[in-house]
């Protein structure tokens, strides 16, 4: 199973390269998921980096529930326009291009967060913003989450 986690300060240098740091890279098993990675374009606008192989499974699947063809086409053009393979050069960096860049609103300080099967690419600035404006509500999950947790491992013990 994939599980990408944890928050990683990086810059971009002055070539667009972007460090993806071992401690990240090595969470991601390259026998069953490549040592390549595609860059999309994901949900609000965040840039996505997805091991290799994981992609092309979900390319393939397409979106569920697209109504009309036209909204269809219109998402498979997407999904593969805005996508593109790149690989880790030895020193484990990717080129990001302007073009990228400028759509995602990355400067020269990002920050990756794994999100379960991906990478997200954030400008630092964005991030931490993301962070303020989401973390009490998450820290309300959580005690929820852990909440529901110990009382099913209660009703389990009464079994």
């Amino acid at each position: 199973m994939l599980m990408v986690t944890g928050e990683y300060e990086h810059s971009i240098d002055e070539k667009n390269r972007l460090f993806i740091s071992n401690k990240l890279r090595s969470q991601i098993d390259v026998e069953t998921y490549g040592s390549n990675f595609y860059l999309a374009t994901g949900s609000n606008g965040i840039l996505c980096l997805y091991p290799e192989k994981y992609f092309q499974q979900i390319a393939l699947v397409g979106a569920p529930g697209m109504g009309a063809p036209d909204e269809s086409v219109a998402f498979e053009r997407l999904s593969f326009a805005l996508a593109s393979k790149v690989e880790l050069d030895r020193q484990g960096r990717l080129l990001i291009n302007e073009k990228l860049r400028r759509r995602a609103n990355l400067g020269t300080s990002l920050t990756l967060v794994g999100v379960r099967d991906h990478i997200e690419v954030w400008n630092t600035d964005d991030w931490e913003r993301y962070l303020e404006d989401n973390l009490n509500q998450y820290h309300h999950q959580v005690a929820e989450v852990r909440q529901h947790q110990l009382q099913r491992q209660s009703r389990q013990l009464e079994l």
